[in-house]
């Protein structure tokens, strides 16, 4: 999966309903973080044996030490979540759902019983990306990153964070599929972000795992835990069902985060225009309606107006916003797609060239 370049195929659309693994639980929950021992024992069990081989891995405790020192606990006003060291000089990348709107943070370190202060670098909700940085870099540990692109179903990862703020948790499970692309819920004050080219995983994704590391078998992180799907009967977490960002996209958005405070090539294609899902007469959704038009955009460019509703791209259908985002999301800047909509009661068909989405 080419992450740079966002994924090039459509991802879950059907997905009935997606919760943030993040930190939307009460602040009281930290107390059980706050200079307690870290959780090292992980709760993976044996991967089955090889094809020829004469055993399977007993242990991940090596690949566990390794990574550790190199996943801190993030705690802002508003709750717990997870960050993986980039650099000696403090950089540490996490969601931006787990930043949220602070800009003064405790960060700790698994088996470190004094929490130091961080601040905020920038955030690029769009991805849910952001980086923070340690005020007192001395002793942060920065994690080896391998390449998400080579990452395949059938993989062994491991997932490291702070669920529930219990410290240096670990889970195991395998990559069950790469580039999907899913839809965050809207957090307030928020748009809801579409993520193209996520890692699916079954190991176990849970409130204070976001931000953390998703790693391979060798100890290299190939993602960023995000999300956690939800049953689309009452809402329940969905078990064995989790999302990562990948490893090689959060890296390039922190990496120009860190170098001028914002994001100057999202990679991400954009329609130039600003939409809402449109009802039906029975009020269910019947496609995205055009509220305005970016002056000089993509929209504007193939003739697209306010009023007019969006119901398909490509052969894709497009019933409300979520599915138009992904949509979008499997595209690159410069690609040239057909838009289906009705205008007046008439359906016509357009081709239009992407634009790319604004940096940060």
């Amino acid at each position: 999966m080419r992450t740079t370049q966002r994924a090039r195929r459509a991802g879950l659309a059907a997905l009935a309903a997606i919760v943030i693994g993040g930190s939307g639980f009460a602040v009281g929950a930290g107390a059980t973080a706050s200079g307690a021992t870290p959780a090292a024992t992980a709760t993976a069990t044996p991967s089955p044996v090889a094809p020829g081989s004469a055993a399977g891995v007993a242990s991940y405790a090596g690949v566990v030490r390794q990574v550790l020192p190199s996943v801190v606990l993030i705690r802002t006003s508003e709750g717990l979540g997870s960050g993986v060291v980039l650099d000696r000089s403090g950089n540490i990348v996490t969601n931006a759902h787990v930043a949220g709107s602070a800009t003064k943070f405790q960060v700790q370190v698994a088996g470190d019983t004094a929490p130091r202060s961080a601040h905020l670098v920038g955030t690029y909700p769009p991805d849910d990306l952001a980086v923070i940085r340690a005020d007192d870099p001395s002793g942060l540990q920065p994690a080896k990153f391998g390449n998400s692109d080579q990452g395949q179903a059938g993989d062994v990862v491991l997932a490291i964070g702070n669920p529930l703020g219990l410290s240096g948790s670990v889970t195991q499970g395998i990559v069950s599929a790469t580039d999907r692309a899913v839809t965050e819920p809207a957090a307030e004050g928020s748009a809801a972000a579409t993520l193209a080219g996520a890692i699916q995983t079954s190991a176990p994704i849970n409130p204070g795992n976001s931000g953390g590391a998703l790693v391979s078998a060798s100890g290299q992180v190939i993602g960023i835990p995000t999300l956690a799907a939800a049953s689309p009967q009452g809402g329940s977490q969905a078990q064995g069902i989790g999302f990562a960002i990948p490893s090689n996209l959060a890296r390039d958005i922190a990496s120009q985060i860190i170098d001028s405070g914002h994001v100057t090539n999202s990679h991400r294609a954009a329609l130039g225009a600003e939409v809402t899902t449109a009802l039906g007469a029975d009020g269910s959704p019947r496609g995205v309606g055009v509220v305005t038009v970016t002056s000089g955009g993509a929209a504007e460019h193939a003739g697209l107006r306010a009023g007019d509703v969006i119901t398909a791209v490509g052969d894709a259908q497009t019933q409300d916003t979520t599915a138009l985002s992904q949509s979008l999301a499997a595209a690159r800047p410069g690609d040239k797609v057909t838009i289906t909509f009705s205008r007046a009661g008439q359906e016509r068909t357009v081709q239009l060239t992407l634009g790319e989405l604004p940096s940060s």
